[in-house]
Formats: structure tokens, sequence, C-alpha cells
């Protein structure tokens, strides 16, 4: 008995020092007083928004914090200072709790607090005709260490990218002031996506400050274009961040969903000083997005149910919210604390010489040699090449030279993620090897393989058959895919029968399809 006790004791010693850091927009927690600036569908005793349906709302959110069992947890989309006391009430096991927001505003952030906070400021971003929110920035003690977190909520993209610029500016500017090595977290919504930068472009209402983007290029979460990983963020003289979204795979990247596609509007960025190995540490890989079946299910985020017409929505007292909690956790142990360096220490760049192996990577520190990499695609200066009993990969441009058929000794000297997509970015051929005359034994039979399944990104894919309707193809009555193609010409018309000869399978934003690079890929006819 006492062995065990023993035992129990040293577990919790050990978990005394991590602790959880989350954020949730929990999607307009309003009350039931009338402060003359809620939203129309919130003004009390109207849409239904009534006692019955509060209580629903604010249960549901109470379940989800109690289910996280975050040590802090930064909410967005709180009405005012009285929700947060309320929740404190409710959830006694958070003795602290900040909140602010702007008069006047509809909604404001808030934290809840199981670690002592030392003081509260917050940092102003205000426009001269528009009005949104402040930031939130908190100051903790944990085991006489002191870090802070910043919570964040930006405009969303009802307005274009300028707005977001300028509370990276004002919240980049605070952190500037902060010693190099201060341990510090930004969380919340930022309303980017963590690769913001490509996916706002092609948006002219969105990109109005010619590309340059809030998260990505002002707080400095990529650098040149390419993301700052575990491998380099002590690197840097300027201020840069890791985003945790690149701890997941890049199908597990979301946060919400519109459309059927991830988004990633709530982020966790971490400053340098949380890999330095001093005081608080982020543990590597163990960012998550919370997202049981009463959160998510079916590729649906249950989100606060309304229904109804545009102007006379009625809640129907269901649901949660339209944003996933994102948590991640930290620690001041000091075997916790040289975490990332035995990774690195771990990590032996020679002995990466799989495709397999470039999917574990955002950027490359140093070039990658794949030997005998077969090409079993080409067009024009695209191909995809593979190993055998290995994966394949995408090579997006400068190809020209791969022939078909043969296979190569390739230097890998950068790769890149699009819109969830492995690319190699930039290669060397070092050497010609061997041509390969049944290279097309490496397709995978669409019948013998489950077409949704990311691990089968980039593969080429043959016998594939059904109905083009609105560039899906139906497999059957309710069971499709969607095909794509760069040149919209290529693809088949509406209602035709057709069979994928030798198409590429990928993957967009969460999301597995055909890519058409060519009329030869399919044809007419089963």
């Amino acid at each position: 008995m006492l062995r065990f006790l023993l035992l129990f004791i040293f577990t919790l010693s050990l978990n005394a020092n991590n602790f959880t850091i989350a954020s949730y927009n929990v999607e307009n927690l309003f009350d039931l007083k009338n402060d003359n600036n809620e939203y129309n569908e919130f003004v009390p005793n109207t849409h239904q928004w009534n006692q019955r349906n509060y209580n629903i709302k604010i249960n549901n959110l109470i379940k989800v914090i109690n289910d996280i069992d975050a040590d802090i947890i930064a909410l967005q989309e709180v009405e005012n200072r009285d929700l947060m006391q309320e929740l404190r009430r409710k959830i006694p096991k958070y003795n602290y709790y900040s909140f602010i927001k702007y008069p006047n505003s509809a909604i404001g952030i808030g934290i809840l607090s199981k670690i002592e906070i030392k003081d509260n400021r917050h940092i102003d971003v205000k426009f001269t005709t528009k009005l949104f929110r402040p930031i939130l920035e908190t100051t903790f003690i944990y085991e006489n260490i002191e870090f802070k977190v910043f919570n964040n909520h930006w405009p969303s993209k009802a307005v274009g990218e300028s707005y977001r610029v300028q509370y990276a500016k004002n919240l980049q500017d605070r952190l500037i002031k902060l010693p190099k090595d201060y341990d510090y977290i930004l969380i919340g919504d930022f309303n980017s996506d963590y690769d913001e930068y490509l996916t706002f472009k092609k948006n002219q209402k969105l990109n109005n400050t010619f590309g340059i983007t809030g998260i990505n290029q002002i707080l400095n979460t990529t650098f040149e274009n390419k993301f700052v990983t575990y491998d380099d963020i002590l690197k840097y003289e300027k201020r840069v961040h890791f985003n945790l979204w690149l701890d997941l795979p890049t199908q597990e990247r979301f946060s919400s969903k519109f459309r059927g596609q991830n988004n990633t509007p709530d982020s966790i960025l971490l400053s340098p000083a949380l890999f330095d190995t001093k005081r608080v540490s982020y543990i590597p890989k163990s960012f998550t997005v919370f997202k049981p079946d009463y959160l998510y299910e079916n590729n649906l985020v249950k989100r606060w149910k309304m229904e109804g017409s545009k102007f006379n929505k009625i809640h129907k007292g269901e649901g949660y919210s339209d944003h996933l909690p994102i948590l991640a956790k930290f620690s001041i142990n000091k075997e916790d604390t040289n975490i990332l360096k035995k990774m690195q220490a771990n990590e032996d760049i020679s002995k990466l010489n799989t495709i397999s192996d470039l999917y574990s990577k955002e950027k490359l520190i140093e070039p990658i040699i794949i030997n005998d990499a077969i090409v079993i695609y080409k067009n024009a200066d695209k191909a995809i090449v593979k190993k055998h009993n290995d994966r394949a990969v995408y090579i997006y441009n400068n190809a020209q030279e791969l022939k078909l058929g043969y296979s190569y000794n390739l230097q890998i000297i950068q790769v890149f993620t699009y819109n969830g997509l492995k690319e190699i970015k930039e290669f060397a051929i070092l050497d010609e090897v061997r041509k390969i005359d049944n290279y097309k034994n490496l397709y995978l039979d669409a019948n013998q393989i489950d077409i949704f399944d990311f691990k089968y990104e980039n593969e080429v894919i043959k016998n594939l058959k059904g109905i083009v309707k609105n560039s899906k193809l139906y497999l059957n009555d309710d069971k499709y895919i969607k095909i794509y193609s760069k040149n919209r010409n290529l693809l088949p018309k509406n209602g035709e029968t057709i069979t994928i000869l030798n198409g590429q399978l990928g993957s967009y934003r969460g999301n597995m399809q055909v890519i058409l690079h060519s009329t030869s890929d399919f044809k007419v006819g089963f």
C-alpha cells in the first residue's frame, strides 16, 4: 500500500510543474441584461434569447471548460466582466480571472486561471471608424517564475488585412520591449490562417496590404516565406514566433470549418524563450485541438444553433461554438526543458533518406538525398516521383529535365506545403540511375485503397469511375470526391461518366481531391 502511495505522490510531483494553456472562442456569450450594445439577436427576450437558452448556452460552455481542464484558458467573445465572474463562481477551481473590452463594444476577451495572476494591462488598437477589441496582457506567477499570456481577438475578414496588420504591429511593438529571453505566449482568435500569406493573396478585398499579413510577416511566424520551426527558432536576431499548428499533420490543422474546408483562425504562438531551456518551456508536440464528439462530428463543428431569416434568427438552444478549443502543455521541470535539445540531437539528417521523411518536415534546414526516386508522372515542368515501398511526392516546377519512367538520385533542397499539399519546391539531379519499364505498376488502383485517406496524398491512381457534377466525381448517389485542374477547360463536362486513368490524389485544406493535369489523365466512359 505504501509503495503505491509513494508512487502516486511521485507521479503528482512530476506533473506538478506541468501546466496547460488553452484558447476558446465561445461564440457570442451574452447575458440577459440590456446594455444597449448587444448584437441584435442577443437583445434580451428577443429572438428567443431568454432564460432557457441562456442557461443552455452557459452550461454547455461550463461543460467544455471543465472537460478541457486547462490551468489557463483564454476566452473570446464574452460580453462583460459579470459573465467572467459567473463562470468563475460556477467553476470554482479557477481562482483568478481577467477581462477587458472597450466601452460600447459588444464583446470582449477574458482569462480564467488556476495560476496566480500578478497583473493585467491591455494594448490599445483603435480605428477612427470601427470598434473592435484591445489585446489583453496578463502576467502570471508560477512557482516564482513569471510569464505573460497575450489574449487576442483580431478583426474578422469582413475587413481587409490592414486591420489585422495594425493589431500585429501594436502587439509586436509591445513585445520588442520585453527582454529577448522573456517567456510569453500569444494566444486567441487571430482571424488569420497559420499560412495566411498564402491563402489571402488572391482575395482583393482582403489583400489591401500588398501581400503582407499580420500573423506571418509582422509577428514573424515566417521568415523569407518559410515557416519558423523548431530547428531554427533560436537562430534569428529579430523577434520571431513559432506557430503551434506546425505540430500537427496538415489535415488536422483546423479549429473551424468553412464550406467544409479547414480553417485556423485560432492560434498559439510561442516566443523563442520557450525553447531556450531556462524557465518555462513548451513541451514539443503537446499542441492539440479539443474535439470530442459533442463538439465535432461528421466533419461538422457543432456551433450554437440559430435558425430563420437573416433579419429574424431564432435561438434553438442547441450547440456550442463555431470554433474548437486549442491547447498546449508547458513545463518548468528541468527534464522537460531539455526535450527540444534531445529531439534535435537525436535527429541525424543523414538518416533522412525516404520520401516519407519529407512529409515530416515543414522545411529543410539541410538538403536530403533521395536515391532511386522514380518519375511516375510527368506534365511539362511538373512531376510526381515515388520510391518502391515508399510514398509519392509532387514536384511543382522545374522538373523539365526529369524523364518519365526513369529513376534518379535527387538532392531535395526545400519542401513546401501549399494548402495542405506537400511539394518539393527546390531540388537538384545528382544522377540518372536507370530506365523503369514497368513504372505504371506503382500506380494505385482506386478500388483497392481508401482514396480519402491522407496517407495516399500525391499518389497516382487509376480505375476511379464516376459521374461528373459541378466539379465533383460522384462514385455513387451520395459519395463523391472533388476533381480539380488549374486549367478549368481540362475538366470533364457535367453529366459525363469518366474513368481516371492516371490522376493525382491531392489534399486541399483538409479534403482529398483528384488533380487533373491533362486530358489524357481520364477518358469519357467506363
